[in-house]
């Protein structure tokens, strides 16, 4: 099955996917999209880290995530990837042929995939439209991944408060 869990900053949304990893039983792999460029972030990334059980493995991937998905993913496994806005973000910044190739990757390897996957992503299209052209790329781009992956997806779920609301499935 595969699971889209969208939420705002702080919302709960990664706290609710690694429950929902936990829960299922199998055995699990937490790929992490997020780069330490600076203490701020650094601290994040070890915020996420301390609350992650010691048998799951960790993958940290910024950019290849349909490769990595391909290798890892397997029937008795749950994969939980955060976040989705992250590798976007990582993935703009290097240009359009490789973020246009690494998406399209994403979506026609999705379905194909074995297992469990956790997608989690920041909803961030119900703010003003950004004054920078690079912001309202990313802000685009999010929406349409978003979009495309909630069609792919089994279950569609937002938090907002730490309360999952159930879109589909």
């Amino acid at each position: 099955m595969r699971e889209l869990i969208l939420g705002g900053a702080r919302s709960g949304k990664s706290g609710y996917a690694e429950q929902r990893a936990q829960k299922s039983g199998l055995e699990v792999v937490y790929i992490a999209t997020a780069e330490a460029c600076d203490q701020e972030m650094g601290a994040r990334i070890a915020l996420h880290r301390q609350r992650r059980p010691a048998d799951w493995l960790t993958l940290e991937e910024p950019l290849a995530l349909a490769d990595t998905l391909r290798a890892h993913a397997q029937a008795e496994r749950c994969i939980l990837i955060d976040c989705l806005t992250l590798w976007l973000s990582n993935l703009l910044t290097l240009g359009e042929d490789r973020f246009k190739c690494e998406r399209e990757a994403l979506l026609r390897t999705l379905p194909s995939l074995p297992g469990q996957l956790l997608f989690v992503s920041n909803e961030v299209g119900q703010g003003i439209v950004p004054m920078n052209a690079l912001a309202r790329r990313f802000v685009d781009e999010a929406g349409y991944l978003h979009q495309d992956l909630a069609q792919l997806c089994e279950r569609v779920t937002w938090v907002v408060a730490g309360l999952p609301q159930v879109l589909k499935g």
